[in-house]
């Protein structure tokens, strides 16, 4: 009886414990948690310059790198190849993902399709993007279109692949479903195709956007005079370590932004979805009411 009442005493005080650091960040906004990290990093390596113990010459620290914002802020350059980086992305997302939603779904519908494209696409899909710069500037020129299509390169791909194999994985039992029910072409893709691959299709986009942000800097390498792709050149060039690092953050947070716009814009369509990880968020507001 003794050893039994000691053991229901600690249980909760070890779990208490054990579950410190996740209950400690579940009060806080998701935004100012992810904050954490990137500020506490900041202020080490501030730190670590400010008392001498690095020179900072080739990875400047923060406060630097603000002037260097500042700096290109007030000159209007930095946004303006903000503006020219964030407009190829977005564009050449569009096209990535219109070839590659359609493509995907034929080849996940029509196995007969599949066979005859996808090792065609599959040996395309381990081409290196900078390996296309040459070909597209000859197709192309050396203006927006080569940027923008190698940009739709990149985005291509994992929609298409996102696309084609969540198709392919849609439970045989629901569609049989339809079946039973005698739904139509067009309402076997509306009631049970659609809903079953959206939470798939919605990976396969945030993949395909972050792939488009790591594609264009590559296509800014094609004697691009605009864009952030330009300031990394212009700052390897002329030996601007703080300009370089000012190009890559911006990098990070336009990347964070259009990633965080894109979950919030498809989050509605995915309100029906009983996951893991919406099954612990209402465990856990249950929780703290």
């Amino acid at each position: 009886m003794t050893e039994t009442s000691s053991r229901a005493e600690t249980g909760p005080a070890t779990r208490t414990g054990a579950d410190f650091l996740s209950r400690f960040l579940g009060y806080g906004k998701p935004f100012f948690i992810g904050l954490i990290l990137p500020l506490g990093a900041a202020l080490i390596w501030e730190a670590v310059v400010a008392f001498g113990w690095n020179t900072g010459r080739l990875l400047p620290p923060p406060s630097v790198i603000w002037d260097t914002l500042a700096a290109l802020w007030q000159k209007g350059d930095l946004t303006r190849h903000a503006a020219a980086t964030l407009w190829r992305v977005l564009v050449g997302f569009g096209l990535g993902v219109v070839a590659g939603t359609i493509l995907g779904a034929i080849t996940g519908y029509y196995r007969s399709v599949a066979r005859l494209i996808d090792p065609t696409f599959q040996a395309l899909r381990a081409i290196p993007s900078i390996a296309w710069v040459p070909l597209f500037i000859l197709w192309f020129g050396i203006f927006e279109l080569p940027k923008v299509m190698l940009i739709a390169v990149g985005v291509f791909f994992p929609v298409y692949l996102g696309v084609m194999d969540a198709i392919r994985s849609v439970d045989r039992k629901i569609v049989e479903v339809g079946r039973v029910f005698r739904l139509s072409g067009a309402g076997m893709v509306a009631r049970i195709l659609l809903p079953a691959i959206f939470p798939a299709y919605v990976t396969a986009l945030r993949s395909g956007l972050g792939l488009g942000w790591m594609f264009v800097v590559a296509a800014e390498f094609m004697g691009a005079s605009t864009g952030l792709g330009y300031l990394l050149v212009d700052g390897q060039q002329l030996g601007k370590p703080a300009q370089i690092v000012a190009a890559i953050l911006i990098f990070a947070i336009l990347g964070k932004i259009t990633d965080s716009l894109l979950a919030w814009a498809t989050a509605p369509f995915l309100t029906w979805e009983d996951s893991f990880a919406r099954g612990k968020e209402a465990r856990t507001g249950a929780g703290e009411a």
